[in-house]
């Protein structure tokens, strides 16, 4: 597999004007970064630098060595609900290892070109889970906009919202109001300006409201990131956890969760981004770069990261077009850190959780949630389960018992278009169409029956073959099994082919197949089936095989 960053691709026709395009964009994007990170970090169950460390180190690195030309990579509210139940089960360490290991994963996955196949989980599924953290996002963040007193939440969310109800009357008011006003500003602002961030707006102007309120309105009782958090404003050490055999197992359900839901949220970013700037990533690179960030960022105290499509598209529109916009926006968002770290211990709470409600409704896709409830039942179906799932229980099992559930419909789906028809004496019925020649009705010789299978015969329809096989009362002089529109034959389906053959033997009846593709007769080679049935009864097509079919009927009438 050639690995191929599309950093090292654009140089060859670097030039000073896209430098200075990607170093605007870079500077805005990390400006918009800055509140996000933060948000995202103090969600997810980690301080607030934590947070920061991920989209510095995890943003370089994804833009270093990534398969996109303006992927965004960092921190993302995708990851909020199973980092925060990872950090409540098995603590700071079992992130990081979970982490790593979901890292290991994705390179894997880059490694054995499964790029391509990431892009083939259903939708629904997708979407499923989507509005199913957003909804749950929504729901830990009550407290903090509310400003409620509740020593501990729960982490189920019937339970969450028993006790959000139980505590109403402990809402503080004045960090309400500057959670609302939040809200307001962040949704108003692209109306007045596409360039700086509503976020970033409503946390300086909301920032400055608290601290006046708190130094002299003396309304302490307006949370800040500073009473709940020591901020660390300087660069991370380097710990490498103790990983063992147990802890592996213990946490690869987590870390397979984080492994998909990365995977799938950085292609689809970079797909979406493709469409826009008119590029194709290479997705496989972008899987191997993903891995490398989630292995190397928790060593530095970072959490998941992956691709950002909301800062992805900022970087777009603010003419990012190559891997040094998101370097930039790395650099920025390290020297923020450096710098103006300490400020941030003035962000009220209640601005926070504004934030993460709009994040939480962008993410939600009600309106695609809502078309899609108006397809196909077992779209639908998957639609439900996954998001039932990721808000009652969680996004491993939601992810899990999405990808069955879809699998198995899609299995019946395949397995109900596939037809088995039998003509036996009552010719007229059966008619053939050999390539592109009109219909013509053929007449079968006595003692000669025909089954076609028109669709694969694998697992989900041997049985059903089989099924029809057993229904037969009748025995031929000569079966023959018509295969023209089978696109593919599994283990299963060769098995009951056996079957088939066996139990002909046993009645005397000779097997002949028709129009076998060369795929699934170099799979009947492979089974031995040419060998049992003689590989001359493997027949081109029906005309072929009825002629061969008189040759062994007049043969045994000689015998």
């Amino acid at each position: 597999m050639r690995f191929r960053p599309k950093l090292f691709e654009v140089f060859r026709n670097y030039s000073k004007e896209l430098f200075y395009k990607d170093l605007m964009a870079g500077i805005i994007v990390g400006i918009v970064a800055l509140p996000l990170a933060i948000a995202f970090g103090i969600a997810s169950g980690v301080s607030p630098e934590q947070g920061l460390y991920t989209a510095i180190i995890a943003g370089f690195i994804i833009s270093l060595l990534g398969g996109s030309k303006v992927q965004i990579g960092g921190p993302t509210g995708a990851f909020i609900i199973i980092v925060y139940g990872i950090v409540q089960e098995f603590g700071i360490t079992g992130l990081a290892i979970a982490t790593i290991i979901a890292g290991i994963m994705l390179v894997s996955m880059g490694l054995l070109k499964l790029g391509v196949v990431i892009k083939f989980i259903p939708y629904p599924i997708v979407v499923g889970f989507t509005s199913g953290i957003a909804l749950t996002i929504f729901a830990t963040q009550i407290k903090d906009l509310f400003g409620m007193s509740i020593a501990s939440v729960p982490a189920d969310f019937i339970s969450k919202w028993a006790v959000y109800a139980n505590h109403l009357h402990t809402t503080n008011f004045p960090a309400l109001a500057i959670g609302i006003l939040t809200i307001i500003i962040i949704a108003v602002t692209p109306k007045f300006s596409k360039k700086i961030p509503g976020s970033l707006i409503a946390i300086i102007l909301m920032t400055l409201v608290a601290f006046v309120l708190r130094e002299y309105a003396g309304l302490t009782s307006i949370e800040t990131i500073g009473d709940r958090f020591s901020i660390n404003a300087t660069l991370p050490k380097a710990e490498t956890p103790v990983i063992t055999f147990e802890i592996i197992r213990t946490l690869m359900p987590a870390a397979f969760t984080i492994a998909i839901l990365g995977a799938i949220e950085s292609l689809l970013s970079a797909t979406v981004a493709d469409g826009v700037i008119g590029d194709k990533h290479h997705s496989n690179t972008e899987l191997i770069a993903q891995g490398v960030a989630n292995i190397i960022t928790p060593i530095f105290g970072g959490i998941p990261a992956t691709g950002a499509i909301a800062r992805t598209m900022t970087n777009i529109n603010n003419g990012g077009r190559t891997p040094v916009a998101g370097i930039v926006h790395a650099i920025v968002l390290l020297l923020i850190l450096l710098f103006l770290g300490n400020l941030t211990k003035h962000i009220p709470m209640a601005c926070l959780a504004g934030v993460l409600v709009i994040v939480a409704y962008n993410m939600s896709e009600w309106r695609t949630f809502k078309s899609l409830l108006k397809g196909q039942k077992s779209d639908v179906a998957v639609l439900i389960a996954t998001f039932l799932l990721t808000v009652i229980f969680d996004l491993t099992i939601a992810i899990e018992i999405g990808l069955v559930l879809a699998v198995v419909l899609f299995l019946r789906r395949i397995s109900e278009s596939t037809q088995i028809s039998i003509f036996k004496h009552d010719v007229e019925e059966a008619e053939y169409i050999e390539g592109n020649t009109e219909a013509e009705k053929l007449i079968l010789p006595k003692g000669v029956e025909v089954y076609e299978i028109e669709g694969p015969f694998f697992f989900g329809v041997a049985n059903k073959f089989e099924e029809t096989m057993k229904m037969l009362g009748d025995k031929p002089k000569v079966r023959i099994i018509r295969m023209r529109k089978v696109p593919f034959i599994d283990s299963t389906g060769m098995n009951n082919l056996n079957n088939l053959i066996r139990m002909s033997t046993k009645d005397k009846t000779k097997i002949l197949l028709s129009g076998v593709n060369e795929q699934v007769h170099n799979a009947l080679e492979k089974g031995g089936i040419g060998e049992k049935i003689g590989k001359e009864n493997i027949c081109n097509n029906i005309t072929e095989a009825l002629n061969r079919a008189e040759e062994m009927i007049a043969k045994n009438k000689k015998c």
